[in-house]
């Protein structure tokens, strides 16, 4: 569950658990008796995969309370110190096990992670209430599935849930009830990419590639890398075998491709412009991907004509590098202004671009609607981009994270006051605004959308 009264204080890294910390075990719950022998921990991790529990000290780990993670960096000595303290009194090692006796800070990596997999072995207590922060953001939630009192929270539904999900939002509860009885080790095993978070506990899907809100600020996406939190407030739980491997952009591009998949047609073959007009000369196929010739700047666009659709893409910037995504073009003039929209492409991490309007940045509505930035891949790197327009409404998710979510009907602010007559179009072309960079596109396809849909 989540924490309901936000502490004051902010976080930071302990660097070392204190000398008093050390092997011992914990008392149980009153009247538990823990009749299922523990499973013997794994002599080496998962091939692939790195051990960030070694079963014998806490190297790696501090603690940190229930705080927003932009506040790690103001903490103070004594705040520290009291964290140090925390783990010291109520963490322990007992054998090959990690157990926390139901209080105190939350074990925190001190190293964060972007996009990864993540395994995880624990065991419970009545009445107990955990779960894992990722990126520093509650949670998988691990609970007592049996306690009444909490059923109208969801309890009786089960664990792996992301808890703090708004109502009714996907992923918040688990599709299956899959915990197993007390004194029972559970296998919790995360996917990671982006904000899109699947869970499976005990070997059932629980949550299959659900947007995991922001719980601090749920208008922007999840940060894009964080620490990981093992959550402790109600009842002693322990932990075991945890491990975590780190995925590749174009593994992750694959997962996010690879989800929701049925009605996508592709629009570009891979070798030719079959299908394209408008600037066929400024363009090249280059590696299986459309490229904008160095120093050609015209608009390529699709021969067929859509009005509600997904599209998706994968894109890759040179350093620097600009193009924009036309959408509802009409095949003259400026995409930007001519059509909807110009969804930005752009390299906004060079300096040259630092002044730029917010409206002018990467996966931005031009000129119109600005997106959340920090989420493109590094320059060098594949990104995966899915678009879903419906009418005047647009929604860009990059990376597994959603940086735009705007009805261009209701803007009445336009950058520099510029004039867009096509922001009333509601059908038209799909394509590329180049603008004489060697960004490259590929793996394009589009879905079409019903009215309904």
């Amino acid at each position: 569950m989540p924490e309901t009264n936000l502490p004051a204080a902010a976080t930071a890294h302990v660097a070392s658990p204190p000398r008093s910390l050390r092997a011992r075990s914990l008392c149980l719950a009153a009247g538990l008796a823990l009749v299922a022998a523990p499973l013997a921990v794994a002599d080496s991790p998962t091939e692939g995969f790195t051990r960030i529990f070694d079963g014998k000290t806490l190297e790696g780990w501090h603690g940190r309370p229930h705080l927003h993670p932009e506040k790690y960096a103001t903490a103070t000595d004594e705040q520290k110190q009291k964290w140090a303290e925390e783990v010291a009194a109520h963490w322990s090692i007992d054998g090959d096990e990690l157990v926390n006796d139901g209080h105190g800070a939350y074990l925190t990596t001190d190293k964060e992670y972007g996009d990864i997999e993540f395994k995880i072995k624990y065991r419970t207590v009545p009445l107990a209430d955990s779960g894992i922060y990722l990126r520093g953001t509650p949670q998988v939630q691990i609970w007592d599935s049996t306690e009444e009192r909490k059923f109208n929270l969801g309890a009786n539904l089960g664990s792996g849930g992301l808890w703090n999900n708004s109502p009714g939002a996907p992923g918040k509860d688990p599709l299956v009830k899959a915990d197993r009885p007390f004194g029972e080790w559970n296998d919790l095993h995360i996917i990671q990419v982006g904000a899109r978070t699947t869970v499976k506990l005990n070997g059932q899907l629980v949550v299959d590639h659900a947007i995991m809100e922001n719980f601090w600020d749920r208008s922007s996406p999840l940060f894009a890398k964080g620490v990981i939190q093992l959550q402790t407030h109600g009842g002693e739980i322990r932990w075991k075998d945890i491990e975590i491997r780190e995925i590749g952009a174009d593994e992750a591009n694959a997962i996010l491709a690879a989800h929701s998949t049925d009605g996508f047609e592709p629009i570009f073959d891979g070798k030719t412009l079959t299908g394209w007009a408008g600037a066929v000369d400024d363009y090249e196929v280059v590696d299986g991907a459309i490229q904008c010739r160095k120093g050609k700047g015209g608009n390529l666009y699709t021969v067929d004509t859509y009005d509600h659709y997904v599209a998706r893409a994968e894109f890759l910037l040179p350093p620097g590098g600009n193009n924009g995504f036309a959408i509802h073009y009409s095949g003259k003039g400026n995409p930007a202004h001519d059509g909807l929209t110009e969804l930005q492409v752009l390299d906004d991490t060079a300096s040259k671009y630092a002044n730029l309007d917010p409206r002018q940045f990467h996966g931005s509505a031009y000129g119109k609607v600005a997106a959340k930035t920090g989420f493109l891949r590094e320059v060098g790197q594949w990104n995966f981009q899915e678009m879903t327009i419906r009418g005047s409404k647009i929604k860009v998710e990059l990376n597994g994270n959603v940086i735009l979510d705007a009805d261009l009907a209701e803007v009445k602010e336009f950058m520099k006051d510029q004039t867009h007559s096509g922001v009333d179009r509601r059908s038209g072309h799909f394509g590329f605004a180049g603008h004489s960079d060697p960004v490259r596109f590929r793996n394009l396809s589009i879905r079409k959308l019903s009215a309904e849909e």
